[in-house]
């Protein structure tokens, strides 16, 4: 099926699974946080978007790769995997998002095989502590996932709140590699608040991958204090994606309305350029396109 086609239809079924839906939703309370956000402007999963100064253009929605640290991924095998990704491309994502310590390097770059090279977004992340370890594993990555330039490398899972100072070499190594054409763009994934507002001082940051959605399931502070954060981000012109948008909760028909809910808050936002989940299923990767253009729409 073609990109239109594959379109066309999903947005047809639309209009039938708003209605399902709505019989569907629970009849749990958003939390008051939720009311802040505003109602996002109409988009799709497959709309592509700028991520902030690094000019780097991608779809809204992204395929994550570290479900339950990526086994769920891996164990797809190789085959299984490369399918998930070409259906999805098929549907106009352009995102997949890795990490080193996922283990599915390898997986990626025999999905993209198939793919045209510059219509896919590749961000992978390192746990390098040394500008020695931070050179080293950029070639690695380079090699692991056979892509001449990396799109984007972020420094994985910051937790302490000066750790900018504490990784000046590694960000000086990023900053090297990125002057040489190695990458596009480098940033950080934050795991704490105060690793958070540690990252919006830092200048040199491209793209943040930052946990939010409005139940504060698998957070970093208050959801009000983290979207100020991103909102800070925003302003700074840096590429803000999001994760953690479904909180952990799985795909069980009991949390659809937790899943919209939570699109719906984090679009609305506007301050969030995309976000990644992590799929396994075409179904859920379904689903989820369907539930972003009902948080636009309804």
């Amino acid at each position: 099926m073609s990109d239109l086609s594959r379109r066309h239809f999903l947005l047809g079924s639309t209009t039938a699974a708003l209605a399902a839906a709505t019989a569907r939703a629970t009849a749990w309370a958003a939390p008051a946080s939720e009311a802040a956000a505003a109602k996002p402007a109409a988009r799709l999963g497959t709309d592509v978007v700028t991520l902030g100064r690094s000019r780097i253009e991608t779809s809204v929605l992204g395929i994550g790769t570290g479900t339950v640290g990526g086994r769920e991924q891996r164990d797809l095998g190789q085959e299984g995997f490369a399918k998930l990704v070409h259906e999805a491309f098929d549907r106009g994502i352009r995102y997949i998002d890795t990490a080193d310590m996922y283990q599915t390097h390898e997986l990626v770059a025999a999905a993209l095989k198939e793919l045209p090279r510059r219509d896919v977004f590749v961000q992978t992340k390192t746990n390098a502590g040394t500008a020695e370890q931070a050179k080293a594993v950029i070639e690695r990555f380079r090699r692991e996932l056979d892509l001449e330039t990396l799109d984007s490398v972020l420094i994985h899972c910051m937790t302490r709140p000066q750790w900018s100072a504490e990784r000046r070499a590694v960000i000086d190594a990023l900053v090297e590699a990125k002057q040489k054409g190695r990458v596009r763009a480098i940033g950080v994934s934050c795991h704490s608040f105060e690793a958070l507002t540690d990252a919006v001082a830092n200048e040199h940051m491209d793209i943040h991958l930052v946990r939010i959605n409005p139940f504060k399931a698998s957070m970093d502070d208050e959801v009000d204090r983290v979207s100020a954060e991103i909102a800070k981000l925003h302003a700074k012109q840096r590429g803000v994606i999001g994760m953690k948008i479904y909180g952990g909760w799985g795909y069980g028909p009991q949390n659809r309305q937790r899943r919209l809910d939570s699109i719906r808050y984090v679009l609305g936002l506007g301050t969030v350029h995309a976000f990644t989940i992590g799929f396994s299923k075409v179904e859920q990767i379904d689903e989820t396109l369907e539930l972003i253009h009902l948080a636009s729409t309804s």
